[in-house]
């Protein structure tokens, strides 16, 4: 197939050709990647052993070990890291959920946190120092929310500031601001809240394959809005691809009712035919049971996705009456130190693109550090 002329160009090139009606894009392949086992279809993950693990006991008394003595030392959930919450005999755990992560299928489940023997405020601060065997937590939104409690607080997904983490509503495939995204399962629904994941690696080969025209607008520049979680001082939205390729690896990054959001601003360019065609493409393909495994969570399960390679999705749920049996779940982005670099195309969301960087998230304006997520995100 013929190269378009566009690919050779760079991404600062962007505000002049947009100028003239013609969008840029990133170098990349127009053809299947081949990046290992992160392209998979659900058949391929039918052997759960392949990516999940339940803690031994002899893992759980570690954790406690750990937990009890940070507690005795009176270290707030700040201060906590690898050297003062040791877990040194879970070192090789934590190196195949990261292996698994980056270098695998891109997705991890745990079972067997030990979420009913502790409160909801001691298990915020084991999660914390358990996350730190594997990065560096990252800022959940302009507040400074390091932990994200998934929960409903009757936010419209769909409205200029929403979030959504905050909302029953169901979620379309997406994936999260960061390099890797954990959920804790604290509490599940009385009904719904189906956990959704795709290969996003998978998604983007099939459309080389079926239909590359759409392939190439994937990797033009789309409009995206902050959602109110921009840096101060910057615009309320913000140009990105969906698809870019860096030194030979794929990165993906998708959230369609922010790219929808976006189109409330009058400034923005209105969406053209084949970026909303090539949007229903990948919903379609992650919305298909071929392309996708569906899992139902169960209270101690602690999912980890890479964002990179990973599509998620939630259907709708329902809660208890109860509000300690409502669904709860503690979300954590991280950044892991075997992350792949980013195309420049990138900058914006992850600002530092060198693999094992800190990046990503949304920093907090103030500098605080929050660790409940209260009704507002902002």
């Amino acid at each position: 197939m013929k190269q378009s002329k566009l690919q050779t160009l760079s991404w600062s090139d962007y505000l002049m050709y947009e100028t003239n009606g013609v969008m840029p894009i990133s170098g990349f392949s127009q053809h299947a990647i081949d990046d290992g086992r992160a392209d998979w279809m659900a058949r391929d993950l039918e052997d759960k052993s392949l990516w999940s693990f339940t803690l031994t006991q002899e893992q759980k008394s570690t954790l406690d070990t750990a937990f009890a003595n940070a507690k005795a030392t009176k270290l707030s959930i700040q201060e906590l890291s690898r050297e003062n919450f040791p877990l040194v005999d879970m070192a090789p755990l934590f190196e195949r959920i990261q292996f698994e992560l980056e270098q695998g299928r891109g997705l991890f489940l745990l079972r067997g946190f030990p979420v009913d023997a502790y409160s909801k405020a001691d298990l915020r601060y084991m999660y914390v120092g358990f996350c730190q065997h594997l990065g560096v937590a990252v800022s959940q939104s302009s507040g400074g929310d390091y932990i994200g409690d998934v929960r409903n607080f009757n936010v419209d997904v769909n409205s200029r500031n929403g979030r959504a983490y905050t909302s029953k509503q169901r979620l379309t495939f997406h994936s999260d601001q960061a390099d890797v995204v954990g959920l804790l399962v604290l509490r599940t629904a009385k009904f719904g809240g189906l956990s959704k994941l795709a290969s996003a690696l998978a998604v983007r080969n099939e459309i080389a394959r079926t239909r590359p025209d759409l392939l190439e607008v994937l990797h033009q520049p789309f409009c995206w809005s902050w959602q109110g979680q921009q840096p101060t001082g910057a615009s309320e939205w913000y140009r990105q691809p969906i698809y870019t390729e860096c030194e030979g690896r794929f990165s993906s990054y998708y959230i369609r009712t922010h790219i929808i959001s976006a189109q409330r601003y009058e400034d923005v360019p209105r969406l053209t035919v084949q970026q909303i065609e090539a949007m229903d493409l990948i919903d379609a393909l992650a919305g298909s049971e071929k392309f996708h495994l569906s899992m139902m969570f169960e209270t101690s399960d602690l999912q980890f996705l890479n964002n990179h390679v990973i599509l998620h999705s939630r259907t709708a749920f329902e809660d208890y009456e109860e509000d300690d049996r409502k669904r709860h779940l503690l979300r954590i982005w991280l950044s892991v130190p075997n992350s792949r670099p980013l195309h420049e195309g990138m900058h914006t969301l992850f600002q530092d693109r060198r693999p094992g960087a800190v990046r990503g998230g949304f920093p907090s304006r103030d500098g605080r550090q929050v660790f409940e997520t209260t009704v507002s995100v902002t």
